[in-house]
């Protein structure tokens, strides 16, 4: 045998010692570097839920490419038409609800699918604001690490473009609106948004005059003005509601995940309720209902008030409702996929179940019954009596059919 030759050992050992030294800076380097990633990560993701400038650059996106685009000029030159129909329909609404509505024709704007994006997206982050930071708290605690923090961003990710394609959704279909925004510090007034684009592309698509069109619309909207301005106890008594409900939502979504992918699937499967209400625990789902309710009252006294006042106020109104609420009755099966897993359709339902209890307590109980409606708290409809307005007259009225 070879005898072994001094320092052959120290030689043999001396890169063995160098590769672990060089692994262990590599190691320390790469720790750092994750280190800083994580918490770049998670400041960037503890920003918010929703990268809102982006939602806005997707939703303003798909409407570019709606039909029925109008220029800048071409719709202030329709300012003027407006006026004249809020000439003509507040004091048609003083007379047949016997309740005065000043300044609110002061407050008239003329916008297109943009602008309406925009005002709403004012709305949209005041609602998610209410829960950010509970929410984030749960996704995002401090010093959660890389993972959670690249989960929470790549969920903002998602909700972004959701809310984008919804915002561009609703864009093309909605033609109106009495923009109140209820959970707002400060109780400033609304303001009435008339969406032309939308309105003369859905006249054009009825077949009937975009003039007397725009007079309903508007008859609809200046309804919604009435409830809530002529009633200064209602804006408070709904924002209180939904507070409570945003509340108890942003307590309970750590399992959210999970039973929201299930509900989805359930939703375009069908079956009985609205997957929205399997999410919610039973105080949410009280709330939810309470809130549904009023909604419904909401939407279904302004499409009953622009239908018995339109008759004297708009040329061919029946002839406008009957081809619009046809219109409303037949979506796509995509359209009502949409509305379902969204929401939507729940709004649409406030409008058909509504009208068909007003109509049921004007029926019994005459003009005064609908002026009870907005006496106070005590006097909206529950739930129940929505479908029964005969147990409303006899609650509110003390007689029934």
């Amino acid at each position: 045998m070879a005898a072994r030759r001094p320092g052959t050992r120290g030689s043999e050992a001396r890169p063995a010692g160098g590769v672990w030294q060089a692994g262990f800076l590599v190691g320390a380097a790469v720790g750092a570097a994750v280190t800083v990633l994580a918490r770049r990560a998670e400041a960037e993701a503890r920003t918010g839920l929703v990268d809102w400038r982006a939602v806005g650059r997707l939703a303003e996106a798909r409407l570019r490419r709606a039909p029925g685009r109008l220029s800048v000029p071409e719709i202030a030159a329709t300012e003027p038409a407006y006026r004249a129909a809020m000439a003509r329909v507040v004091p048609a609404l003083e007379a047949a609800l016997g309740v005065p509505l000043p300044g609110i024709v002061d407050r008239v704007a003329v916008v297109d699918r943009a602008g309406w994006v925009q005002a709403n997206l004012v709305t949209f982050a005041g609602l998610f604001g209410r829960l950010e930071g509970e929410l984030l708290d749960q996704l995002v605690p401090r010093g959660a690490g890389l993972a959670k923090a690249s989960m929470a961003l790549a969920n903002r990710w998602v909700t972004t473009r959701q809310l984008g394609f919804l915002l561009g959704f609703m864009g093309q279909r909605v033609l109106g609106q009495y923009d109140l925004a209820l959970l707002s510090a400060e109780a400033e007034p609304g303001q009435l948004l008339f969406v032309e684009e939308s309105i003369r592309a859905t006249a054009a698509a009825l077949g009937v005059d975009a003039a007397p069109f725009r007079t309903w619309i508007a008859l609809h909207e200046t309804t919604h003005a009435f409830e809530f301005e002529a009633h200064p106890w209602l804006r408070p008594y709904l924002a209180g509601r939904l507070e409570r409900q945003l509340t108890a939502f942003s307590r309970n979504t750590s399992s959210l995940g999970g039973d929201a992918a299930r509900a989805v699937g359930r939703a375009l499967r069908g079956g009985d309720g609205h997957w929205l209400e399997r999410l919610m625990s039973d105080e949410q789902r009280a709330l939810f209902r309470e809130t549904q309710a009023i909604m419904s009252l909401l939407e279904g006294f302004g499409d009953h008030v622009m239908d018995s006042v339109g008759r004297d106020l708009v040329p061919g109104v029946e002839t406008i409702s009957a081809r619009f609420h046809a219109r409303r009755a037949a979506r796509t099966p995509m359209e009502r996929a949409i509305l379902r897993i969204t929401g939507l359709d729940l709004k649409m339902e406030q409008y058909a179940r509504g009208e068909r209890f007003v109509a049921g307590i004007e029926r019994i109980g005459g003009s005064p019954a609908l002026s009870r409606l907005w006496e106070g708290p005590e006097t909206l409809p529950r739930d129940e009596e929505l479908d029964h307005p005969e147990r409303w007259c006899r609650r509110v009225l003390g007689r029934a059919a």
